[in-house]
């Protein structure tokens, strides 16, 4: 048997297993390692031949103990299984297993699975979460219903969308597992979650069609499998402390990280200069500190040249611009969708090579431009985005980045024959590395420069996390979305992130600011004014448009003016304190300067709300938003009855003293 003190493997005769958490077993013996066949078969089943154990000092991951255990199969596979234990990540075990074909006849494989494991049904039912993308762009948190089945692939979904956090995740109300792999650049494995007869199944897998001839052998990516109550949040904060070991982790971004935004995509590409310095005023006036330009100031995607007829004299007019940016107290921010190269474009025509090229010559498109994807492990796509993020902050003087497009996550397998790849896969694998390009470009020209990352509608790719200073919630489809994608991002980041609400005119109904305040996320919007786009023919809009109201302004300026006195993007989040998926109504708490504030949701609640987390005494409670005083808990009970409609913010202060 493997185990640490949360979690333990047994292995039987066949080298199935079983897992248990805290001495509690969780499944009986299952094929959890397998050597995946052409047509749908496995060889799963391998006689035991012998164990050791042995202690490991691994200078990243400290002290554990690894655990190998051999065995043969009918087919004459040599199965070797490695289970790895550190002591800094209780409850998280490192799997790698390697097959060997020991016999006379080669063998045919279509890949190999590790983690797979079968929850029983239980009261309440399963929930999960996915850090793969889906092109739909559906929740990253789900209940598992009937007829749950998600391949969750990290590869490509669809031609602009792919990647992703590799980590998934199945829980029941007394706990789950998650599985994922903990490799230093992206690999394009599955980790597929179903609803299944008796329960619900969980498991990563690599596709990896090959020929083991004899004497050959295939072993797998190094993969995780955790135990754990509560939701994703913690199986999640322990894959983050493994990478941040291994060199992939958040860096100490600027102050200027935490301001908040206003954002021109109000008036779309169709803006005009004077629409958006006329509106900063009044941006100012709310308490917003960044003023975005986005999408529209430029020719095309790909060449990335002033568009003259808003900016006149190219370079001395958007100079100009923010110049008068900051004129207004606000820091200049500049859209850009690297990596796109529009039809048409001058790039895309004297720098055909630039472009990523699959197996038979054709192009991944990027469709919300219908642009064409450049390849971000060849030099000269390197080079010119560098080139030019130097020039838009060092020469224009923006003072950050916003990157966007859902292509941005990931990219598919690169086969042009001028790019000399070592593997197709370089393109996805050395996409970290062009993000770390361009924000080392930026720093270098600004040290204090801010490099936001907005993977539109994706599940955030971890492996970028070096190269990004503020994440958003991409195009949320709702208020839900800004909620889990915050506890997500948060937990892959740790104390101190930059995660933004994005616009809330994205939240549902247009104007929550109730769900990024609550988590601790940056807000975020594009109001327009003092009237919507006078295009001649607008694109849809919401009821009500973007113009601020007079009503709009009186419930943002609470909002705006709650954000800025609390700051809580700056406090500690702790996310294992709730479960999203089983907790009623839905909780959110965060730490700071002595406080607990708790932010709680649902469409009505009237009844006990539990203030979990409260250090010794008493506390006094205020419900921030109306502000009033709701009362004093004592630590021993932290319950408190209320009554509310959408949301209620809480802060707890020790009684007698000040936060």
């Amino acid at each position: 048997m493997a185990h640490d003190d949360v979690l333990a493997i047994a292995f039987d005769a066949n080298l199935h297993t079983s897992i248990a958490r805290a001495g509690d077993p969780m499944t009986p013996f299952q094929a959890s390692e397998s050597l995946l066949l052409p047509e749908g078969g496995a060889i799963d089943a391998c006689a035991f031949v012998d164990e050791r154990t042995e202690p490991v000092a691994d200078a990243r991951h400290g002290a554990g103990r690894r655990h190998v255990v051999r065995g043969r199969s009918a087919q004459g596979i040599e199965k070797t299984v490695e289970v790895a234990f550190f002591e800094r990540y209780p409850g998280m075990a490192i799997v790698v297993a390697s097959y060997r074909n020991t016999g006379d006849a080669p063998l045919a494989v279509a890949g190999w699975r590790n983690g797979a494991h079968e929850l029983a049904e239980a009261p309440g039912g399963f929930w999960s979460f996915s850090g793969a993308t889906h092109e739909d762009r559906r929740d990253w948190v789900q209940p598992v219903d009937e007829g749950f089945n998600q391949r969750n692939t990290l590869a490509m979904d669809a031609s602009d969308y792919g990647g992703g956090t590799p980590v998934a995740n199945l829980w029941r109300r007394d706990g789950g597992l998650a599985v994922g792999h903990v490799e230093i650049v992206p690999k394009l494995l599955d980790m597929p979650v179903r609803r299944t007869a008796g329960g619900a199944s969980i498991a990563i897998e690599g596709a990896h069609a090959t020929t083991l001839g004899p004497g050959e052998s295939l072993t797998t990516q190094r993969t995780l499998l955790c135990v754990h109550t509560g939701d994703f949040f913690v199986p999640l904060e322990l894959y983050r402390r493994f990478m941040r070991d291994q060199g992939i982790a958040s860096r100490e971004v600027p102050e200027s990280a935490f301001a908040p935004i206003w954002c021109a995509w109000g008036y779309e590409r169709d803006f005009t200069t004077q629409q958006v310095l006329a509106t900063l005023p009044k941006a100012r006036e709310l308490g917003f500190e960044w003023a975005v330009l986005d999408d529209g100031w430029q020719t095309n995607e790909g060449d990335w040249a002033i568009d003259l007829r808003k900016f006149p004299r190219g370079d001395a007019d958007m100079r100009a611009f923010t110049d008068a940016v900051r004129a207004q107290g606000m820091r200049p921010r500049l859209w850009l969708a690297p990596l796109a190269a529009d039809p048409g474009s001058d790039v895309l025509h004297q720098h055909p090579d630039m472009l990523l090229l699959d197996e038979y010559g054709s192009f991944q498109k990027v469709s919300w431009w219908n642009a064409l994807t450049q390849c971000p492990a060849y030099r000269k796509t390197i080079d010119y985005y560098v080139a030019f993020v130097k020039k838009a902050i060092g020469e224009w003087g923006f003072e950050g980045l916003k990157l966007d497009g859902q292509h941005l996550n990931a990219v598919a397998p690169c086969h042009n024959p001028a790019h000399a790849h070592a593997h197709p896969n370089e393109s996805c694998e050395k996409l970290p590395d062009f993000w770390n390009a361009i924000h080392a470009a930026a720093r270098a020209a600004n040290p204090q420069a801010v490099v936001e990352l907005c993977p539109c509608g994706t599940a955030f790719a971890f492996h970028n996390l070096p190269a990004t200073d503020q994440f958003p919630s991409s195009d949320p489809l709702s208020s839900w979305q800004v909620r889990h994608k915050g506890k997500t991002i948060k937990a892959l980041i740790g104390r101190g992130s930059s995660y933004a609400g994005d616009h809330v005119e994205l939240s549902t109904g247009g104007q929550d600011f109730a769900s990024s305040v609550g988590i601790g996320a940056v807000i975020s919007t594009k109001f327009t004014w003092p009237r919507d786009t006078d295009r001649p023919n607008p694109g849809p809009l919401p009821p009500g448009g973007f113009v601020l109201t007079p009503e709009k302004e009186a419930l943002w300026r609470r909002w705006i003016d709650l954000y800025r006195q609390h700051m809580l993007p700056r406090g500690e989040y702790l996310g294992a304190l709730y479960d999203i998926g089983f907790d009623r109504p839905e909780a959110h708490a965060i730490a700071k300067d002595g406080a607990m504030y708790y932010a709680f949701y649902a469409d009505a609640w009237n009844g006990p709300l539990q203030l979990r987390g409260l250090g010794k005494g008493r506390w006094r409670v205020r419900d921030l938003f109306h502000d009033r005083e709701l009362g004093v808990v004592d630590s021993r009970a932290s319950t408190l009855d209320a009554a509310f409609e959408g949301f209620l913010l809480l802060q707890a202060l020790p009684e007698g003293g000040n936060a």
